[in-house]
């Protein structure tokens, strides 16, 4: 069974620093884009930051920008967003969303994704 699972969120306060974590299993990780997506309460779920399965192709919305780095290992078949300078703002639920996409392909929309995970809360509060 596919499956994906977070870690690393928490409470971190404004300008702060947080790696999170995505771990797959049970799928052909390398033949698969992988995403980081969002949801803040009573806000859609939005697309942060897509790597391509060789990681040629890197994409990351406006708002974060400079600020988070999406890596991956597909040795360990891992995701990794590094995110730095957290604002309030950049509160939310995360996920991890993997998709069977074109090779150097990646996006950061929700339905070219089969996959997801459960989630990990990421609260930036002073």
């Amino acid at each position: 069974q596919v499956q994906l699972v977070e870690s690393g969120g928490g409470l971190v306060q404004p300008g702060g620093s947080l790696r999170l974590s995505c771990a797959a299993s049970a799928f052909t990780f390398n033949d698969y884009a992988i995403a980081w997506f969002r949801q803040a309460p009573g806000k859609e779920r939005e697309g942060v930051s897509c790597i391509s399965t060789n990681a040629n192709t890197i994409d990351y919305t406006d708002a974060v920008k400079g600020r988070f780095t999406i890596s991956r290992d597909n040795a360990k078949k891992t995701v990794h967003l590094q995110m730095n300078s957290l604002k309030p703002e950049d509160t939310a639920v995360y996920y991890c969303a993997a998709g069977r996409l074109l090779e150097d392909y990646c996006s950061i929309r929700r339905y070219v994704y089969d996959y997801w995970g459960q989630g990990t809360q990421v609260t930036v509060s002073s």
